[in-house]
């Protein structure tokens, strides 16, 4: 039996394990950059949603949809991130006459903005939230 074969009419590829043909599938979904949100979620909906998941990834599109959530947090974030020290006035000049009062105010924005995003995107699992529901 030959190692590996294609199938002349779907143009599939198969290689050889044992005695069955296994076919050689390759995602199409790896165009995309996945940063620390996308990751965050993935390993959520990996435990808690492995339906859901499963689904994703047999459909090939778990990594649009990891690269969706991705940009939806990044952009929350920022936006919360400026919103909150706009409100709390932490400016420029606090930065220049008082830095570390500004730093202290900076990381307490950001750890908020940051629980934010991870309650209301990252882990929790709402399709109505999300691009998702297109998958």
């Amino acid at each position: 039996m030959k190692k590996h074969i294609t199938d002349k009419i779907t143009g599939i590829s198969y290689t050889l394990v044992g005695d069955v043909y296994i076919p050689n599938l390759v995602s199409t979904d790896t165009n995309y950059e996945i940063g620390c949100w996308g990751r965050k979620h993935k390993e959520y909906i990996k435990q808690y949603k492995p339906a859901f998941y499963t689904t994703l990834l047999t459909q090939c599109k778990l990594n649009s949809y990891l690269a969706d959530i991705e940009q939806q947090a990044q952009d929350l974030f920022l936006r919360l991130v400026k919103d909150l020290a706009e409100k709390e006035n932490v400016t420029e000049e606090l930065k220049s006459t008082d830095m570390m009062l500004w730093v202290q105010k900076m990381n307490n924005i950001r750890n908020r903005a940051t629980e934010i995003v991870n309650a209301e995107l990252i882990y929790a699992f709402e399709m109505k939230n999300t691009k998702s529901n297109q998958y």
